[in-house]
C-alpha cells in the first residue's frame, strides 16, 4: 500500500471505455488560461465570457505533488464555460515547467500518521494569499464574481490541501469555502486521524478502478466517504488511473467534467443534482450520494 500511494503521488504532476451522454450536456467552448502574478503567487486564471451571465463562483484549483497549476485545464475550460471564475496558483512543488526528479514531502506519503496540521501548511497559505489578495483586487472583487460562493478543486495532493481548507485541520479552515471537490485526492491522512468529520462543506471524491494509490482510502469502510458528515458524494469512474484527472490522459475527460460540474452547480449555484448520473451507469461503477 505504501509503495503504491508513493510511486502514485510523487508521480503526479509529470505524467499525465464507455461514453454516454452525460446527462445530456454537450461540451462547452474552451476558455483558456490566463497567467499572472498576484500577492508573490503564479497564478492560471480561466473566466468566462463577458458574454456568461453572472454571478460566477468563485473557485480555487490545488494542483498535485510536483505537478502545476495548468495540469487539469480541461476541467478548467469547462468550468469557466459554464459560468465559473477559475484561479489555480502554482504551489512551492510546482514542477510541470522544468525538468526535474520528483521530490518527496515530509513526511513521506507511506508515513500517513506522522501527517499533522503543519505538514505543507504552505499550500494552505497560498491560498489563503491568494483569495484576500483577489477579493482586494477591483478587477476580481466585484460582480460577476460571486464571493459569496466559493469552491475549492483539489487533485492529488491538492486534494488533501482543499480538504484541510474545509477543515479536515482544524487550524486551517476557511469559513469561506462552501463546496470541495477532490479529483483522486490524498485523503490518507486524514482518514488516519479521523478528522474529515471536521468537513464544513459539502464534498465529492472522485477515483477510478486503476487509481490503485488514493481511491481505496476513499471507498473503503470507514474511509473518507464514510467519515466525511453530508451532503457527501463519491464517484468512481471506470478504468480510470490517477491521471484521469490531468491533460495527459483525454479517456474520462466528459464523465470528469459532467460530475464535476453538476456536484458544483448543486451547492454553489443551487441547481438540482441531474437524476441521469445519480446511479452506476457504463463507465461509472459506484455513485455514492448521502445529503
Amino acid at each position: 500500500m505504501r509503495a503504491g500511494i508513493r510511486a502514485v503521488l510523487l508521480l503526479c504532476g509529470l505524467l499525465g471505455g464507455h461514453i454516454v451522454a452525460w446527462a445530456g450536456i454537450a461540451p462547452p467552448a474552451a476558455v483558456g488560461p490566463q497567467a499572472f502574478n498576484i500577492a508573490g503567487i503564479e497564478v492560471a486564471a480561466w473566466l468566462p465570457e463577458s458574454s456568461v451571465p453572472g454571478p460566477w463562483p468563485v473557485l480555487v484549483y490545488s494542483h498535485g505533488f510536483n505537478g502545476c497549476n495548468t495540469q487539469t485545464g480541461f476541467l478548467m475550460e469547462a468550468l469557466a464555460a459554464s459560468g465559473y471564475a477559475i484561479f489555480a496558483p502554482n504551489h512551492r512543488d510546482a514542477a510541470c515547467a522544468v525538468m526535474m526528479w520528483p521530490t518527496r514531502p515530509q513526511p513521506p506519503f507511506g508515513e500517513v500518521s506522522e501527517w499533522n496540521e503543519t505538514t505543507l501548511r504552505d499550500r494552505r497559505d497560498d491560498i489563503e494569499r491568494l483569495l484576500n489578495a483577489l477579493a482586494r483586487d477591483p478587477r476580481y472583487a466585484a460582480p460577476p464574481f460571486d464571493w459569496q460562493n466559493v469552491g475549492l478543486i483539489g487533485y492529488s495532493l491538492g486534494g488533501y490541501t482543499a480538504l484541510g481548507l474545509a477543515g479536515a485541520w482544524e487550524t486551517w479552515k476557511d469559513p469561506r469555502v462552501k463546496a470541495v471537490l477532490g479529483l483522486s485526492p490524498f485523503a490518507a491522512p486524514f482518514v488516519a486521524r479521523e478528522t474529515l468529520r471536521n468537513l464544513s462543506a459539502p464534498v465529492m471524491y472522485q477515483g477510478g478502478t486503476r487509481d490503485t494509490g488514493a481511491t481505496p482510502s476513499l471507498k473503503e469502510p470507514g474511509g473518507a466517504f464514510d467519515q466525511s458528515p453530508a451532503p457527501k458524494y463519491f464517484v468512481e469512474f471506470e478504468n480510470a488511473g490517477h491521471f484521469a484527472w490531468t491533460d495527459r490522459n483525454v479517456t474520462m475527460q466528459e464523465p470528469v467534467v459532467a460530475y464535476s460540474r453538476a456536484f458544483l452547480d448543486r451547492y454553489l449555484k443551487g441547481k438540482p443534482f441531474p437524476a441521469a448520473l445519480a446511479a452506476p451507469h457504463p463507465g461509472v461503477t459506484d455513485v455514492r450520494i448521502a445529503e
